[in-house]
C-alpha cells in the first residue's frame, strides 16, 4: 500500500521563511521511516500511514509555537491505485478493519482519550473520502459518529467537519479517522486545513 501526504505551511508573518525552514527540522525524527521531499509548493511525506499525522502535528507545532497565525494545508492518501506499493508505507497492526464499525469507533475513541496534550489550541476542518468502497456512506457516517464523540468535535459544515481543541487530541482524531474508516485496501483520501493562533478564532 502507498500512503503519504502533500503538506504546505502558511505562517502569517514577515519572517515566514525562517518559520517554515525552522519547522522542517521537526520532521528529522521521522526521516528514517519516511521519504521526504520539499519544493516551492509543498512537502511530500511518504511513509507508514499511522505515522503521517504525528509527523504533521510536530511540523505544525514547530511552526505555530512563535504565536503567529499559522495554517497547515494537506492532502493525505492511502491505497491510491495510481501509486506503486512501497515497503516504507507498511502500517503497524491496529487499524482492525476486520472488526465491526462499532468496534472500530470504540477503538478510535480509546486512542484519542490517551493522546498527549501539547498546550497548543488548534482548529481543523477536513473531509474524508473513502473511494472504491461499496459501503462508503456507512464508513462516512461511522466516522461522523466517532467525531461527535471524540471530545474535539466543533460542528458540521458544508462539505467538511470542524474540530477544535488541543493539537494532541485533534491530530489523534484526524489520524484515527484516516486509519479506521474506508476499505482496508481501498483508496482513502483526506483533505485537511489546520489553523493556530488565528485572530478571528471564536
Amino acid at each position: 500500500m502507498f500512503s503519504g501526504a502533500q503538506v504546505s505551511l502558511y505562517p502569517m508573518t514577515d519572517d515566514f521563511v525562517d518559520v517554515i525552514l525552522g519547522a522542517i527540522g521537526a520532521l528529522d525524527p521521522y526521516r528514517p521511516n519516511f521519504r521526504i521531499e520539499t519544493d516551492d509548493i509543498s512537502t511530500l511525506l511518504v511513509g507508514p500511514p499511522d505515522q503521517l499525522f504525528p509527523a504533521m502535528r510536530d511540523l505544525f507545532l514547530a511552526a505555530s509555537k512563535r504565536g503567529v497565525h499559522c495554517v497547515l494545508a494537506a492532502t493525505v492518501s492511502r491505497g491510491c491505485l495510481g501509486e506503486p506499493d512501497d515497503p516504507i508505507c507498511t502500517p503497524i497492526a491496529g487499524s482492525n478493519h476486520d472488526r465491526s464499525l462499532d468496534e472500530r469507533i470504540a477503538a478510535a475513541l480509546q486512542h484519542v482519550e490517551v493522546a498527549a496534550k501539547t498546550g497548543q489550541v488548534v482548529a481543523a476542518q477536513f473531509s474524508l473520502y473513502p473511494l472504491g468502497s461499496g459501503h462508503h456512506m456507512d464508513e462516512i457516517y461511522g466516522c461522523i459518529d466517532f467525531l461527535k464523540k471524540s471530545g474535539v468535535f466543533d460542528r458540521s459544515k458544508n462539505f467538511c467537519t470542524k474540530l477544535r481543541g488541543d493539537a494532541g487530541p485533534v491530530f489523534a482524531t484526524l489520524s484515527e479517522a484516516f486509519l479506521r474508516f474506508g476499505a482496508p485496501q481501498g483508496h482513502v483520501a483526506l483533505d485537511l486545513k489546520v489553523s493556530a493562533n488565528s485572530p478571528s478564532a471564536v
